[in-house]
């Protein structure tokens, strides 16, 4: 049975309520150009006024092929918010450069845009998780539109764009073992964008990669197809039951483990999987297990919020611990060690502030 409602006193600093009435004021706001952004982002709008001089919102709907009264109100809103720069005399719109150059894709400080998805997902989602509150039950990963694509796009900037230049060479001597040809497997491969660009790169080297959703695996068989890549392939595979002894000599996961219905129980069954000169590429949430440690994380509230909505409840549904996005690299370390591994090596990137990755053997 729900509870009286208790009515607030009246503040007693009324100078400090009023102070967060205007903050919640703002997250509102801000919300609401969050969406507006997701939106620019989904449709091109962003990108068809990236570099380019002002127009009228007629030209620029023409130019993403979108309808102008639609995008008026777009650009209003974004106007507004101080995105978009407008010239009343001449009623044209102009995406200055500096603003572009985090909200397009190939922009000098990544694109942001992509993040502004997943607030339009979890309005999305927000009656489904309301019941989830409840009844204490889980969600499924069908249930969430988009989810994968949102992700590549994610991996696109933060793994793809950095694996010949970052990433493999955290492992000293990797690229010439996988140049001579070596067995990979990408555990929970998503739309396979990281396992295309490395078959793309060795093509001595055998790659398999296993996802649960059979809708990101037809994606990531088309994107090989396209790519031409023979050495690649592809299965939806239920990671949980995942048994395949002594068969790989590089295991990668890609922000795939902390979802899962038992994460330390598919780290063991990784290092089942590798041969005895093995090595396992782990990057997940690099946040702290411990909620005081992560006050100043870089989008912490962010990242809560879309545990809160996708990878508590999803690990949940399936059963599992449901440990949350920020389950804490601490834990993650642990679950390491726990299965096996003894040379774990943590590392931190300067391109990505939000992950850590484990070279572990």
């Amino acid at each position: 049975m729900n509870q009286p409602a208790v009515l607030p006193k009246s503040p007693a600093q009324p100078g400090r309520a009023e102070a967060f009435a205007e903050r919640v004021s703002d997250i509102v706001n801000l919300g609401a150009v969050a969406v507006m952004l997701s939106i620019g982002h989904r449709t091109g709008l962003l990108a068809a006024m990236a570099g380019r001089p002002a127009a009228g919102s007629a030209a620029i709907a023409a130019s993403a092929g979108l309808a102008e009264r639609y995008v008026r109100e777009w650009l209003a809103a974004l106007v507004t918010a101080g995105i978009v720069e407008y010239e009343p005399g001449t009623a044209t719109y102009r995406l200055p450069d500096e603003h572009a150059a985090c909200l397009v894709p190939g922009g000098a400080l990544g694109n942001l845009a992509v993040y502004t998805q997943h607030v339009a997902l979890m309005g999305q989602m927000q009656e489904r998780i309301i019941e989830c509150f409840r009844t204490g039950a889980g969600t499924r990963y069908e249930e969430y539109p988009h989810f994968h694509h949102m992700m590549a796009e994610d991996s696109g900037q933060t793994v793809v764009a950095q694996l010949r230049e970052t990433i493999l060479p955290l492992v000293p001597g990797l690229e010439a073992r996988l140049e001579s040809g070596i067995e990979v497997l990408d555990a929970g491969c998503g739309r396979g964008e990281a396992l295309v660009a490395l078959g793309q790169a060795f093509p001595e080297s055998r790659f398999t990669g296993y996802d649960l959703c059979a809708d990101a695996v037809a994606a990531a068989r088309a994107a090989a197809a396209r790519a031409g890549v023979d050495n690649v392939r592809f299965e939806v595979v239920d990671m949980t039951h995942f048994d395949e002894p002594g068969r790989y000599d590089l295991v990668t996961s890609f922000d795939a483990v902390h979802d899962q219905q038992a994460p330390d129980e598919l780290i063991r069954r990784i290092r089942r999987a590798l041969r005895p000169d093995g090595v396992y590429v782990m990057q997940d949430i690099g946040g702290s297990a411990a909620l005081e440690n992560n006050l100043d994380f870089p989008m912490a509230a962010f990242l809560y919020a879309i545990s809160c909505v996708h990878c508590t409840p999803v690990s949940l549904g399936q059963g599992g611990a449901g440990l949350g996005t920020m389950w804490g690299w601490e834990t993650a370390e642990r679950m390491l060690r726990d299965a096996g591994f003894r040379d774990i090596q943590r590392h931190l990137l300067p391109h990505d502030p939000q992950n850590v990755w484990f070279v572990s053997r």
